[in-house]
């Protein structure tokens, strides 16, 4: 094992523990969203201690952390992008017809089922708002 590969293989073994211990956790077997959620949550993870690591000035440990993220992100896929999102939503509030603040949970959900893990929710969360706020002035 080449000395670059030590890092990438811990990574990987770290995630694989970690969604099968989701699987035993539920006591089933994992669709491909739940894993991809497992990742993006390791992810998160990762770049939140490398955010402490930095502030505390441990820069080897930031390091380490930043390029297991980095790793982990590599096996997430592709999200949509804004003009997409954007159109998404669009589509959604013009199915719906008149929409104001109080239809985003439904929004949201039609956004979810459409898109599953290939969008940001966070994203779309903000873009919403901005549709409908523009829609109802």
């Amino acid at each position: 094992m080449k000395a670059g590969e030590k890092l990438r293989v811990s990574t990987l073994r770290m995630l694989v523990a970690a969604i099968k211990q989701k699987e035993i956790d539920t006591r089933t077997e994992l669709s491909d969203d739940d894993v991809i959620s497992i990742i993006e949550k390791q992810m998160q993870q990762r770049y939140e201690a490398a955010e402490q690591y930095e502030a505390a000035g441990r820069n080897e440990l930031f390091e380490k952390e930043s390029q297991e993220a980095l790793i982990l992100k590599a096996y997430l896929p592709e999200k949509l992008g804004e003009d997409e999102v954007a159109e998404m939503i669009e589509r959604i509030i013009s199915d719906m017809g008149a929409v104001s603040m109080k239809e985003m949970g439904t929004i949201m959900a039609s956004l979810k089922n459409e898109a599953g893990s290939k969008i940001d929710m966070k994203l779309a969360s903000q873009m919403v708002r901005e549709i409908i706020s523009k829609q109802v002035s």
